[in-house]
């Protein structure tokens, strides 16, 4: 029974990977293996554990039954490949349309006879908030903590630049228990890891 699925899962990511044009080592690459762990799953000589079958399977495009499932019900046509490089574009996208949009809120008030260069300013954290979503639903938060350091920074310079003509160059220390906070609340773990 156990060599039977190690056969099927084999066969399904010979079929998904080829489909998607990966190499093993492109596979590997994206999912912190080597190619040597790719081809012993392909061989049937182990199989990845069910934590790499989701990646897998989002990589892929595809359900984890599907990927345990009988060789009938995985084809080509399931396969979508370089769906990360989608979600890169998505953000992209989405980052683009924020300053894009402060942009036009810029051209519309000097067309109004003022120069609001706050503007783009606001733009930055408005613009991490996004990527920080959007990197933890797609990417299980694996920059996080990078992100929002990031925004932390990006919103203590927002506050002192809105506030400029006053001076507040105090504010600015706060970047440094900011940081510290930051990385400290990303070093806690539950009990039991």
């Amino acid at each position: 029974m156990m060599d039977e699925l190690k056969t099927v899962i084999a066969s399904n990511i010979i079929r998904l990977r080829t489909a998607a044009g990966m190499t093993q080592a492109e596979l590997g690459e994206k999912l912190n293996y080597s190619d040597k762990s790719v081809s012993k799953w392909e061989r049937a000589e182990a199989v990845p554990d069910i934590y790499v079958l989701k990646q897998m399977s989002e990589i892929f495009g595809v359900t984890i039954d599907s990927m345990t499932g009988e060789k009938d019900t995985v084809t080509a046509q399931n396969a979508q490949p370089f769906l990360p490089y989608r979600r890169s574009m998505i953000t992209t996208l989405s980052v683009a349309g924020i300053w894009t949009a402060a942009l036009l809120l810029f051209i519309l008030f000097w067309i109004l006879g003022e120069l609001y260069w706050i503007i783009f300013v606001y733009a930055v954290p408005v613009s991490l908030v996004t990527v920080l979503v959007l990197n933890s639903v797609w990417y299980e938060g694996k920059y996080n903590m990078y992100i929002v350091l990031f925004l932390v920074l990006s919103l203590i310079a927002t506050v002192y630049l809105t506030f400029l003509r006053y001076n507040w160059w105090q504010l600015l220390l706060l970047a440094i228990p900011g940081a510290l906070i930051v990385f400290l609340s990303f070093r806690i773990k539950r009990s039991g890891e």
